[in-house]
């Protein structure tokens, strides 16, 4: 017999609905939605965020010490600045950020930018180190 115990399951599911979500704006200045975060919904080792950002907007390039994020735009077009890269951005892409790897986004189109970025550990504040 396994002594491996298996983990509790939560009594409800998480579920969260974007519209009644209240966005704020990061230290990096993208306008986020936090969809599923630690220290709002109780899960445990990751979070997934909605980013938006206006027409002709940016953020400040920056890195993640702990955190590996993945973004998946939804709608949009962008540049993304991943190290000393830069190329084009948009709805479909998928780009992977390790831990300690410089990142900025732009917004190149005429209508806003919107991304999920899911950050492994969770993002948090004191994780972001601004390089600009």
């Amino acid at each position: 017999m396994s002594s491996i115990k298996p983990k509790t399951i939560p009594a409800m599911p998480c579920i969260t609905k974007r519209d009644q979500i209240t966005p704020y704006i990061t230290l990096d200045g993208s306008k986020i939605r936090e969809l599923i975060h630690p220290t709002l919904h109780g899960n445990q080792a990751q979070s997934l965020a909605e980013a938006s950002l206006p027409p002709g907007g940016r953020t400040q390039l920056h890195r993640h010490h702990r955190s590996e994020e993945i973004y998946h735009v939804l709608v949009g077009e962008g540049m993304m600045q991943w190290g000393e890269a830069h190329f084009p951005i948009g709805p479909g892409d998928s780009i992977c950020i390790p831990p300690g790897t410089a990142h900025a986004l732009e917004n190149t189109g005429n209508t806003p930018l919107r991304l999920l970025c899911c950050c492994s550990p969770a993002y948090a504040h004191d994780d972001t180190e601004l390089l600009s």
